[in-house]
């Protein structure tokens, strides 16, 4: 039973909960975790909100020319010998790991899949309402504890866990969004704050005391001030707890363009809590888009033609590799967007094939793991690492240093865009808000699983092309107009796709409309997740 929070619970009186409760809630929202909650807004987030300003004078300077580069003032941290501290036995071997939101059976699913690690997922693929971010806590804790089921009420089915489960890491959002549900002080409190605090607080003792720890996923960071930040947080967390320091282990996804310039101060910034880097190509990609987004000369083609075999994408990847591996922590492989699909084995068989030849490409270039969405996809990446990987990863094998400059890294690849690429963009963008704005983060759209980075990379790129004047290859502008027309005839298809019944109750209206305000706007905006947050309850 959901109901008001009530007014008992509503003190210290600085602190408001603004999103409807239930018992159980109050059992994550204690007392005493709101107590550590309100110590890290009061000590850490006037700090977040300086560094996201830092944000915005950055882009400036982009907008008027500014190439990103490495930085001048970090040389030393770069030229000087160092590693990051040790890691834990359950972090070392990371070939397959699989991704999804805080669902219940999902986190039973992927627990059980085979994979090394499973990263619960409060952001891309999990859509931030109050039901789901609370509810997400709630299945944490049980499976921290390993008291997690669930019994699917259409069928009866129960899932619980295996004997064997893959080591649990947490993704919090990222620093740019706010956790509308929870004021302190009158302000929201940061998402990242929230979702990092409510599991630490709960689990991070419980996890040392099953042989394993709190690890982390970092998103969305943009330099090593950032990281230094979280450094910072996961100082003071293990000291509130009274743990040992280095027990916090934190990957950082690489998927911003000023972060790829940044790797070695990020990695030195966390070196005591460090667990290594990943490819998050896809939100890489889009924030490629956005840095650039008021450039000519700096259009991407469609998004298929934009694979990790460009040179700027080759670029990015080999020198997180080496990075990586020169400090002594994982290089973790990016996610393939294809997923098994039934009921037609020749199109399954290419879907695999394809997924096979991303995962072979990545232990060859020295990853030591790699991502995978969805359990049907476990076995085909385990394989392809366990074939070429015969040791827990790959961190010891140094290969001949690769120069990688900064214009490697900027380099424009060449394509085109065509009717068919501009069609996808407007149709996937529209389905995956929509889905999003009915509470579901990760929607499996024609045979691929799309979350908020791949949405963002379609929204983004209809946008600068606007912009832009892109030219089809057919020889049309690409002009709001015509994106609005082609938005109507999309929305037919969307309707034979979903659905009479879906299309006509779900949340389509409000999906265009915000579709259409993110292409049309002046500027662009800058993730829509943060427009779409302001839809959901």
């Amino acid at each position: 039973m959901i109901v008001a929070a009530p007014k008992t619970f509503l003190k210290p009186d600085f602190v408001r909960i603004k999103g409807n409760f239930s018992e159980v809630y109050s059992e994550i929202l204690t007392p005493e975790a709101i107590e550590f909650l309100t110590k890290l807004h009061r000590k850490f987030n006037e700090r977040r909100l300086a560094l996201l300003a830092q944000r915005k004078e950055r882009q400036k300077a982009f907008d008027k020319g500014m190439m990103p580069d490495f930085l001048a003032s970090t040389e030393g941290i770069r030229k000087n010998k160092w590693i990051a501290a040790p890691l834990p036995e359950d972090l070392w071997d990371r070939r397959v790991e699989i991704t999804g939101p805080v669902e219940r059976k999902m986190i039973i699913k992927a627990l059980n899949s085979g994979a090394k690690v499973f990263m619960a997922d409060f952001e891309d693929s999990n859509a931030p309402t109050w039901i789901n971010v609370m509810q997400g806590q709630v299945n944490l804790r049980d499976a921290v504890r390993r008291t997690i089921a669930y019994v699917n009420p259409a069928t009866g089915k129960a899932y619980r866990l295996n004997a064997k489960v893959a080591t649990l890491m947490v993704r919090p959002r990222g620093w740019h969004l706010d956790e509308k549900n929870l004021e302190i002080h009158g302000a929201p409190m940061s998402a990242c704050l929230f979702d990092f605090g409510l599991y630490f607080f709960h689990n991070a003792v419980e996890l040392m005391a099953r042989g394993s720890g709190p690890y982390f996923y970092l998103p969305k960071i943009e330099s090593h001030l950032e990281a230094r930040l979280w450094n910072d947080i996961f100082i003071y967390a293990q000291k509130y707890l009274g743990i040992p320091q280095q027990t916090v282990k934190a990957t950082v996804l690489i998927e911003t363009l000023p972060a790829v310039f940044e790797m070695e101060e990020i990695l030195y910034e966390l070196k005591d809590h460090s667990a290594g880097l990943n490819c998050g190509r896809w939100d890489y990609i889009f924030s490629y888009i956005k840095k650039f987004c008021n450039h000519a000369d700096h259009v991407l083609p469609e998004r298929s033609q934009v694979t990790m075999s460009v040179p700027f994408m080759q670029a990015y990847a080999q020198l997180l590799v080496q990075t990586c591996h020169k400090r002594g922590v994982h290089a973790m492989g990016g996610m393939a967007a294809q997923i098994p699909i039934t009921g037609d084995q020749e199109a399954n068989d290419r879907a695999l094939e394809m997924v096979r030849a991303d995962k072979l490409r990545e232990v060859h270039m020295g990853h030591d793991g790699t991502w995978v969405a969805h359990p049907g996809l476990v076995p085909v990446a385990m394989d392809v690492f366990d074939h070429h990987m015969a040791t827990h990863n790959q961190i010891h094998y140094q290969r001949a240093p690769v120069e990688i400059r900064a214009e490697d890294l900027l380099a424009i690849p060449h394509g085109t865009v065509t009717a068919a690429g501009l069609r996808t963009n407007i149709n996937v963008g529209i389905l995956y808000l929509e889905s999003w704005l009915n509470g579901n983060g990760a929607a499996a759209l024609y045979n691929s699983m799309e979350n908020a980075a791949t949405a963002e990379i379609s929204r983004t790129q209809v946008w600068q092309w606007i912009k832009h004047r892109t030219r089809l290859d057919d020889g049309r502008v690409i002009s709001y107009r015509l994106c609005k027309e082609l938005m109507y005839a999309e929305l037919i298809k969307i309707k034979a796709y979903v659905g009479d019944d879906p299309f006509d109750n779900g949340r389509f209206r409000e999906a265009v409309q915000l579709f259409d305000q993110l292409i049309k706007s002046e500027d662009l905006t800058e993730f829509l997740t943060i427009p779409a947050y302001q839809l959901i309850n």
